[in-house]
């Protein structure tokens, strides 16, 4: 094993990451190359830095025009210059000082600075290298994101347990949750992804679920088990009802106890309507942690991005650290979300005064982009290809049970028609 990783591992070794590592993650370690050396060298090369493979002109990286004038709010070192492995350090010190802007009970110290990753999906891959080896079991929603499959299953042989998050009340089926939960604590290690609010659901859990949530985490801690929980957050924010628990439960694992690591990712993708500019991070939060943890920790993520992409993208950086300063980005915020929440009201007026389809029962939804209905007589395969063909409705299925509706990206006049046909489409295939 490399002598920069088994350091590493000297740092985390005693702590919850450093027993949750795979094979991967004990191996793995960012390099006194040529990124490591090159950021040396900005801090100390005064007379001449030539250690960037880059060309630079009078100080300035050379930029082609097209290129300019197509980012006319960028210099040349914030539209074409490599980032930092880690990412940018000012955008990574905006995001920290954003999460505890809308996280006001997170402890401001009790979490690392995070790390730019290229899109929330990398993110996520990135962990499952970090923590899960062929064989591995990882816990995550019945019904879940389709990609958590190939990123956890077929990229890293782990085995996906689908937990049913929804039962036949509305909420969470927490008794559900909290079984499976204990089965895997009985190997000593619970693996688990919590994505709120959910895609494909839209569903975030209430206040009073946010605390049960949190007693079956320090409870499984408590018991004995090493605890990977991580958040997926990329739908933060967007919360419809009053009763909704409005921070990420981040904050609350991340102080829980010294066998719980947890582990956000998020971004601006959804939150601030920036989908193509690929820009993610991910945070690690642990009780038993503290700042040389932290930083050994990153270096290991450090790795993984190294050998893997080098970075993420720098303009795309540069324009979110924009954003986030922008006077404007608050009232416009406001709007969009405004323009989400009354397609929302428009959904849940058509099922309230349409209630009890035959074919089609709603899982619970209160936030996010989208609602799912759970077919029951019918595959939800052929009636999206039914309602595809002849009606030009484009929905998602889920395996053969879960319909997707995104209601974010329909008009509010629109709704009531969509549904309509949806409803009448599924009547007529039982």
């Amino acid at each position: 094993m490399n002598i920069l990783a088994e350091e590493l591992n000297s740092v985390l070794d005693g702590t919850v990451a450093g027993r949750l590592f795979s094979k991967l993650g004990r191996r793995i370690y960012f390099p006194k190359g040529i990124i490591a050396q090159s950021g040396e060298a900005k801090k100390h090369a005064h007379v001449a830095n030539a250690t960037i493979g880059m060309a630079f002109k009078d100080g300035k990286p050379l930029i082609l025009s097209a290129i300019a004038e197509g980012m006319p709010t960028l210099t040349p070192a914030e539209a074409v210059t490599y980032a930092p492995t880690a990412g940018v350090e000012a955008v990574r010190n905006a995001w920290k000082k954003e999460i505890i802007r809308k996280n006001p009970s997170i402890n401001p110290d009790g979490f690392s600075l995070p790390a730019v990753v290229p899109g929330l999906s990398a993110g996520i891959s990135y962990l499952a290298d970090l923590f899960l080896d062929e064989g591995d079991t990882i816990l995550t929603s019945d019904p879940s994101w389709d990609n958590y499959a190939l990123i956890f299953g077929e990229r890293r042989g782990a085995a996906v347990q689908e937990v049913p998050f929804f039962g036949d009340a509305d909420g969470l089926n927490i008794a559900g949750i909290w079984d499976a939960v204990a089965k895997a604590a009985k190997t000593g290690t619970v693996r688990i992804i919590l994505n709120f609010p959910n895609n494909p659901s839209g569903y975030a859990p209430t206040k009073k679920e946010a605390d049960e949530l949190t007693a079956l985490i320090r409870e499984t801690a408590e018991g004995g088990a090493d605890v990977l929980v991580i958040c997926d957050d990329a739908y933060f924010g967007l919360f419809y009802e009053e009763d909704t628990y409005k921070e990420s439960l981040f904050g609350r694992f991340a102080a829980l106890h010294e066998r719980v690591l947890a582990v956000k990712i998020d971004g601006p993708t959804k939150e601030d309507y920036v989908w193509g500019l690929r820009v993610g991070f991910v945070t690690f939060g642990s009780a038993g942690m503290d700042g040389s943890s932290y930083d050994a920790l990153v270096k290991k993520l450090m790795g993984i991005i190294r050998s893997s992409v080098s970075c993420a993208n720098t303009p795309a950086q540069y324009l979110m650290l924009k954003t986030l300063e922008d006077s404007r980005t608050a009232g416009e915020k406001k709007t969009y979300y405004g323009y989400l929440e009354a397609r929302y009201r428009k959904v849940k007026e058509f099922l309230a005064a349409n209630p009890d389809h035959p074919i089609l029962k709603p899982l619970p939804f209160n936030s996010g982009y989208f609602m799912s209905f759970r077919c029951t007589g019918i595959d939800a395969e052929e009636l999206r290809q039914e309602l595809l063909s002849k009606h030009g409705v484009g929905t998602i299925a889920l395996g053969n049970k879960y319909l997707r509706v995104a209601f974010s990206s329909a008009e509010a006049d629109q709704i009531e028609g969509i549904y309509r046909t949806i409803f009448e489409t599924a009547a007529g295939m039982k």
